[in-house]
This record gives structure tokens, C-alpha cells and sequence, in this order.
């Protein structure tokens, strides 16, 4: 594949377009990629250019935005105020956990769909997964003191709301290239995840969770495959316990349902459209569109992520695909085809921050994409997070202007 990294004529097109819905990843796409989720930086600037999009604009994150590790507190951080994003309207609008938290530009935050009883479980998975860790960490690092697996324990257990998490970077770091020990570590964790699930099931709660694994190799009965570290790759970092339906490809549809609204003053789907209503498969969402949404409401849509993975099996006959971006990215180029509408594709290479990733630069696709993937880019940023704001920040100026002399 050729790479694009200054197409004009798509530049001119998403300027000059009538109407188009921006859906944007954040970390590893305007944010680089970190071992540690509590110094991730955001460009003051990028915050602004959003501001400009204004409802052309949503962000699409497995991440949260409140909370000590949220993105509100990095926008703050960004623009040395706690006062200013919301006195502005700065705060990213969009769906955080997966789809599960909205916000709006002020900082309101809603999440329908979810029970006290799933809430009330979440907010016990840190003090469930402490233990555990505690043993894991002293079966594969021996050598370890309590204080040390303490220190690992507070960066690799995060405490969100709705999407507790448990990150490997920290002890990734320990065994440097080791992927066997790397294999390990995956292995046991998602073991413990999963132990996470049957004691909620212990406890009344059933159908409620699901492990998102980030990066995984897709899907196979429901439950995302993990991605084992190797000697070139590194493979899955975290894994998140989220509540079922929390998938990006069902969160377009809530943000379509909100940009329509906003737009039109009708929302298609519904007021209380969520999550958990949404349908399931891809050709249910397709449907739904398709039924409720006129052509003439429908934006051009611009997907934005970076977590998109594809490993050949081992018999070499086939090829295994997920990332966590690629449900909703490959919903939005097949949404557009059905329209009639080009919707774009762009993919931003993280692999030039700190978590390993596949690298364009080095190897092209592979690990990525390849030539019988459905999912096709029409741009790819090659030099990561900081060449995509930067064409982020023209590109709202331009947008506009624009808009300002039409």
C-alpha cells in the first residue's frame, strides 16, 4: 500500500464537504502511547481545533473521561486550568469506556443503560484484582519485596469507573525481551480476569462483563483473543473488564443517533438509544441505518484509530484480525459504501511511543493490515500522534473558514 501522508485532494474534500462527523480514537492517535497512563500530554493546541470542529466532532476511546487517569484531567493538565475547559466548553464530547460514558463539551457526564447492580460490582474489581496481582506477580518475579510488587500494583491496577483495567507495561518492563515471561504475565492475568467474571456470576450479576483485550486478534465465540507477545511484538498490554455492549462499533451508532439529533433536532434511533438497545451484528447496525436514517442526514465519516492488528495462523492459511479500533472502523467504511458515501479511513502509527507497536516505518503493514483485509486506509501517519494533530489543527482551521464564508 502507497502511503498517504499529505493527500490533498482529501484534505480539500473534508474542508469543502457539506456535511462530515469526525469519530476519533484518542490514545496513540492524538495522544502518544505511554507505559504509564498518568503522564499522557495532549497539544493545547489540538484541544482548540477540536473546539472548532465543535459538532462535527466525537471521540470514540476505550479509556474514560473522568477520574484521576481520565482525559479531562490531561485536558486540565494541557491547558493549566481546572476552570477554563469547562467555563469554554474544551472537554472532548464523545463516548468513553468503549461506549458506555458520554460527555459533552462542558464536562456533563451520562452513562444510560447501566444498572446499580453492574456499577456497584465495578467499583469492587480493584480491591478483588489487589490480591491476586499480589500472587501472580510473587509466582513469576520470586525475587520481588511486597514494596516493590506495591509499586508495580499502582501503575498496572487501574481504578476506573466504569472499565477497571489491569496494564502489563510496568511488569513488562522487568522482564525486558523476555516474551516467554511477557506470554506468562498475559496468560495468568487474563486467567485472573476471567475469575473476575464468575464471581460476579457468584454473586447474581450473569451476562454482565466482558474482557476487552487491547491489542487482541479478533474474536472467537463472544470472548476477544489475546495477542501473545513474540520476539518482533509485543502483543496485548491490557485488559479491560467492561460491561456487554461497551463495543466501538455500537458506539457509532449512539454518536450518529447524537450527531443527527443535535443536527436535525429528530434523533433516529431514539432519545434513550444506547449501549446495551443496540443490535449486535454488523448487518443489524447496517439495517438500522439503513430504516431510520435518511440519506440527506447522513454525514461523511471520518474513522480515526490506531489499534488495528492481523497475524497469520500458524498453518498460514488464513489471517486473524481485531484491534480495538477495527470494529468500529471497519463499521464506518462499510456504513458509507451502503450510503454511497466515501467515508475515510485514517490509521495513525503509534509505534513511535513507548508501547511496542508494529511499525509502517519499518515493516509496512504487517502486524497491521493485509492485501485481503477488507479494511482499507485512505490515510496513514506514519510519524505517529504529532504528525496527525498537527494535520488536525490546519485542517479545523481550514474547516472553518470554511464554513464561516459559505
Amino acid at each position: 500500500m502507497e502511503y498517504i501522508t499529505n493527500n490533498l485532494k482529501l484534505q480539500k474534500q473534508l474542508i469543502s464537504s457539506k456535511n462530515i462527523l469526525f469519530i476519533q480514537d484518542i490514545d496513540g492517535v492524538c495522544i502518544p502511547l505511554v507505559k504509564d497512563p498518568m503522564t499522557r500530554e495532549l497539544e493545547s493546541k489540538y484541544i482548540y481545533a477540536v473546539k472548532e470542529f465543535n459538532e462535527e466532532f466525537f471521540v470514540l476511546t476505550c479509556g474514560e473521561h473522568e477520574g484521576p487517569r481520565g482525559v479531562n484531567r490531561i485536558i486540565e493538565r494541557s491547558l493549566g486550568s481546572t476552570n477554563e475547559p469547562k467555563k469554554k466548553e474544551l472537554y472532548l464530547r464523545g463516548l468513553a469506556a468503549c461506549g458506555v460514558e458520554y460527555q459533552d463539551n462542558d464536562g456533563e457526564i451520562s452513562f444510560e443503560g447501566v444498572s446499580k447492580k453492574e456499577l456497584d460490582f465495578l467499583s469492587k474489581v480493584p480491591s478483588l484484582i489487589k490480591p491476586k496481582f499480589d500472587l501472580i506477580v510473587k509466582n513469576i518475579f520470586p525475587e520481588l519485596d511486597q514494596e516493590d510488587i506495591n509499586f508495580h500494583a499502582v501503575k498496572s491496577i487501574c481504578e476506573t469507573r466504569f472499565s477497571p483495567t489491569i496494564n502489563f507495561n510496568s511488569l513488562f518492563d522487568l522482564v525486558k525481551k523476555d516474551s516467554d515471561k511477557r506470554k506468562l504475565i498475559q496468560i495468568s492475568f487474563e486467567k485472573m480476569m476471567n475469575e473476575i467474571i464468575l464471581k460476579a456470576e457468584s454473586e447474581g450479576i450473569k451476562n454482565s462483563f466482558f474482557l476487552h483485550i487491547s491489542p487482541n486478534l479478533g474474536n472467537n465465540n463472544g470472548r476477544e483473543i489475546i495477542k501473545l507477545s513474540s520476539k518482533d511484538d509485543i502483543g496485548s498490554t491490557d485488559i479491560q473488564l467492561l460491561i456487554k455492549g461497551a463495543v466501538k462499533d455500537s458506539g457509532v451508532l449512539f454518536l450518529l443517533n447524537k450527531f443527527i439529533e443535535i443536527k436535525s433536532g429528530k434523533a433516529p434511533f431514539g432519545n434513550n438509544f444506547n449501549f446495551k438497545n443496540s443490535p449486535k451484528s454488523l448487518k443489524e447496525k447496517i439495517d438500522l441505518c439503513k430504516r431510520s436514517i435518511h440519506i440527506d442526514d447522513m454525514p461523511l465519516i471520518v474513522g480515526v484509530g490506531d489499534t488495528v492488528t492481523s497475524k497469520k495462523t500458524n498453518d498460514e492459511k488464513s489471517y486473524l484480525r481485531g484491534g480495538s479500533d477495527r470494529s468500529f472502523l471497519e463499521f464506518i467504511q462499510t456504513l458509507g459504501r451502503e450510503f454511497g458515501i466515501k467515508n475515510k479511513i485514517i490509521f495513525v502509527d503509534s509505534s513511535s511511543g513507548e508501547v511496542e507497536r508494529p511499525s509502517t516505518k519499518k515493516t509496512g503493514l504487517i502486524g497491521i493490515s493485509d492485501i485481503y483485509d477488507n479494511l482499507k486506509f485512505d490515510m496513514v501517519f506514519e510519524n505517529g500522534p504529532k504528525e496527525y494533530t498537527n494535520w488536525f489543527i490546519e485542517l479545523a482551521n481550514e474547516r472553518s473558514n470554511f464554513k464561516k464564508n459559505s
